[in-house]
C-alpha cells in the first residue's frame, strides 16, 4: 500500500522539485501540493493523506505557518504524521513540532532534502510512526543542554527502557503502564535520566524533548 503524501511549498521551483522527488519513489503517492496555508489545511480536509511535508514559513504570514498545521493536525488528526522542512536551525521550531510527542514528527533543513532517498526515507518513518530530526537540530539542542549521545552510557537499563517509551510520546502515566510500574517510580527515573544528561532546570517540556533527541541521536 502506498503512502499518500501533501506537499505545501510556496517557492514555485522548489514545490515541483519536490514533486519529483516524492514521485521518484514507487511507494509513495502524491494526493496534492499547496502554496499557502489555507490551500493546505483544505487538501488535508478534503484528502486525508498519510503525511505532510510542509514548508515552515509561507503565506499568509510566512512565520511558522508548518509548525501550526502539526499542532492542529496533532490534536484533529493524530494519526496524520508531518514532516516540517526549513532552512533555519531552529530549537525552538523543534521543540514546539515536538510538543505533544515525537511521534509521526519530522524536522529536516531544506539542505539535505536535496538527496531524494533521504527524503522518501523521512516520510516513511514519519508514516510509519516515528520521528526525524536533523542532525544539526539535534546537536544544537543538545550542546545547548550540555548533554551528549555517550552520556546515555551512564544511563541503567530500566531508565533506558524508559527513555525509550518517553521517545514515543508517552506521559509518565502511559510509561507506568507499559512497564508496569507506579507513576512515582516513572517520575523517579525521569528525574534521574534528567540529571545524568546534564540537562539544564528548564520547563519538563524541554527537558524531556532534549532527552527525547539525545535517545533519537544515537538509535
Amino acid at each position: 500500500m502506498q503512502t499518500r503524501v501533501v506537499l505545501a511549498e510556496d517557492n514555485a521551483l522548489l514545490r515541483a522539485g519536490l514533486v519529483r522527488l516524492v514521485a521518484a519513489a514507487e511507494d509513495l503517492s502524491l494526493v496534492g501540493a499547496a502554496a499557502d496555508l489555507p490551500a493546505l489545511t483544505a487538501l488535508v480536509d478534503r484528502e486525508r493523506p498519510d503525511v505532510v511535508v510542509t514548508d515552515i514559513r509561507m503565506p499568509p504570514t510566512h512565520t511558522d505557518e508548518g509548525i501550526a498545521v502539526a499542532t492542529r493536525l496533532r490534536e484533529e488528526h493524530p494519526e496524520i504524521g508531518v514532516l516540517v522542512l526549513s532552512q533555519y536551525a531552529e530549537a525552538s521550531y523543534a521543540l514546539t513540532l515536538l510538543d505533544g510527542g515525537t511521534a509521526r514528527r519530522g524536522y529536516l533543513l531544506k539542505e539535505r532534502v536535496a538527496d531524494g532517498d533521504e527524503l522518501a526515507e523521512a516520510i516513511r518513518r514519519v508514516a510509519a510512526g516515528g520521528s526525524v530530526i536533523d542532525p544539526t537540530v539535534v546537536e544544537g539542542l543538545v550542546a545547548a543542554n550540555r548533554a551528549a549521545p555517550s552520556d546515555l552510557d551512564r544511563l541503567t537499563p530500566r531508565e533506558l527502557e524508559v527513555l525509550g517509551e518517553m521517545a514515543q510520546g508517552k506521559s509518565n502515566a502511559a510509561i507506568a503502564a507499559t512497564l508496569v510500574l507506579s507513576e512515582r517510580a516513572i517520575e523517579k527515573h525521569t528525574n534521574s535520566i534528567f540529571s545524568k544528561l546534564g540537562l539544564s532546570e528548564e520547563r519538563d517540556l524541554n527537558r524531556r524533548v532534549s532527552a527525547v533527541l539525545v535517545y533519537l541521536q544515537r538509535n
